[in-house]
């Protein structure tokens, strides 16, 4: 009987696409889910005719595959994960390959791949991304931890990853131990800051230019034959040319206003704060989610708040370009949050990340696979060492040209009372990245006059630390220095 190549546990929406995709790339695969009916359900359907062997163990889920054994967790994140590792671990041998190919943290796997190593196993954390139909034709796939695993999955992940359009696949190895995972959490934040810049760009249009959803579903449909090209102004197109089958309405206007999170952007602007680095638009986009989900508090508060009538006097037609240019340019400065945020992060732990080679595991397969990754890859090739996104010379170009629109749609935003909290963030962003003194000098004042908690001086050199005596009393005694 022909063993299986790779083993997959969890029959979910993801874990059936990929086993699906895996098959038809020659692959034959072993599956097994906790549940074994849906095995059962699984074999019996789409996988039926198929080289997809369905186990009713783990322990017959071993023995069904080829040495090295490879065996993929497509299961829920957190303790699952653990419990599964520990059930896989009497069953697998020295050289074997544990791969958790869900959304956990980052620093779980950092603990898991440690810890199975130790058991003299290989251990590989990656992100997927593409969702279901990524999943079955093609995702992007960011596998990072033991590199001795990588040419045992090498050819199984990057001949079902999705392709550029020369052929390279979207998969290639990230880093060690945790590396993997934390280039799909930032993915997912980029996907938070992305979505809600979309968001804002439909609320103005909605709510301040009065435009109807055929309309909006136009502008998105031309946006997407220029350098806003991606997938998920792609599927806002699709969204807003839908009509619910019950009323007749836009499906949009028929979904209650609340939106859900995994907690992927969360980990995201956490980690960002861990780290010191700056991902406002990130963070906004996840508050905003939070804000969304007080549905009852915000219907209530409606009735008594008061702000501005929401109505556009100038150049409609005008205006949507200006929102088109803003959603640029704040996207750009969301992007150079991500990626320093990943500049940060390599030097913390000690990855060596490739930025580019990142932003073209991202151009194909994932939720914010977009035209301009391909710009990102061509400003890391020609400057590896390159600080921010924002310094590189096509970016600098782009936000020159729409600097004007991208201020006059916050401006016109806040004078008509429209919320737009990444794209205000994005900006507030570059504001301050291209400040060269900007007010911490009197915040450091502040702290020191309260907490004697020191500064440095301009005319003294860095690492240098410094306490007055503001009021005269408090003595020479300082606190300890600070960290930005």
């Amino acid at each position: 009987m022909t063993k299986g190549d790779i083993g997959v546990i969890g029959l979910a929406v993801m874990g059936e696409n990929l086993i699906l995709n895996m098959e038809s790339k020659g692959f034959t695969v072993a599956c097994y889910n906790r549940t074994v009916s849906k095995v059962d359900r699984f074999i019996d359907g789409r996988a039926k005719g198929k080289h997809i062997i369905g186990c009713r163990s783990v322990e017959e889920l071993c023995e069904q595959l080829e040495s090295p054994r490879r065996v993929m967790l497509m299961i829920k994140a957190g303790k699952p994960v653990d419990d599964f590792i520990e059930v896989l671990l009497p069953h697998m041998t020295n050289g074997d390959v544990i791969i958790d190919g869900g959304n956990s943290n980052y620093h779980d796997t950092i603990r898991r791949a440690r810890y199975v190593e130790g058991k003299g196993l290989r251990y590989i954390g990656t992100g997927v991304s593409g969702g279901e139909e990524g999943a079955l034709t093609g995702p992007s796939i960011m596998p990072g931890g033991t590199a001795a695993a990588w040419p045992h999955v090498k050819p199984i992940f990057q001949a079902i990853a999705a392709k550029v359009a020369d052929g390279t696949p979207c998969c290639d190895w990230v880093g060690s131990d945790g590396a993997g995972h934390f280039v799909k959490m930032v993915h997912n934040g980029i996907e938070y800051g992305d979505m809600q810049m979309i968001c804002e760009a439909y609320f103005l249009m909605k709510h301040l230019l009065g435009m109807t959803a055929s309309e909006m579903h136009s502008t998105f449909a031309a946006w997407n034959e220029g350098e806003l090209d991606s997938y998920l102004i792609e599927i806002t197109r699709d969204i807003l040319g839908k009509l619910d089958d019950d009323t007749g309405q836009p499906m949009v206007e028929v979904i209650l206003d609340t939106a859900g999170q995994k907690g992927t952007g969360k980990w995201t602007s956490q980690t960002a704060l861990d780290l010191g680095t700056p991902a406002p638009t990130v963070a906004e986009a996840v508050f905003a989610r939070f804000l969304s989900a007080i549905k009852e508090d915000r219907v209530q508060a409606s009735r008594t708040l008061v702000g501005p009538d929401a109505s556009y006097a100038g150049d409609r037609e005008a205006f949507i370009e200006d929102i088109r240019r803003a959603l640029y340019a704040s996207k750009i400065c969301s992007y150079a949050q991500g990626f320093q945020l990943l500049k940060f992060a390599a030097a913390e732990y000690g990855w060596d990340l490739k930025f580019g080679q990142i932003a073209l595991l991202w151009r194909e397969g994932c939720i914010i696979r977009a035209q301009f990754l391909g710009r990102i890859k061509e400003a890391f090739d020609d400057s590896p060492g390159l600080a921010n996104l924002l310094l590189a010379p096509y970016f600098k170009k782009a936000i020159d040209e729409s600097q004007a629109s991208w201020r006059k749609v916050v401006a016109e935003a806040v004078i008509h009372g429209i919320p737009v909290p990444a794209f205000s963030s994005a900006l507030a962003y570059y504001d301050g990245y291209r400040t060269a003194r900007l007010p911490a000098n009197l915040l450091q004042a502040q702290r020191d006059y309260f907490g004697a908690h020191t500064y440095e001086r301009v005319d003294r050199p860095r690492g240098e630390f410094f306490h007055t005596n503001w009021t005269g009393t408090g003595g020479a005694t300082a606190a300890t220095t600070y960290n930005a």
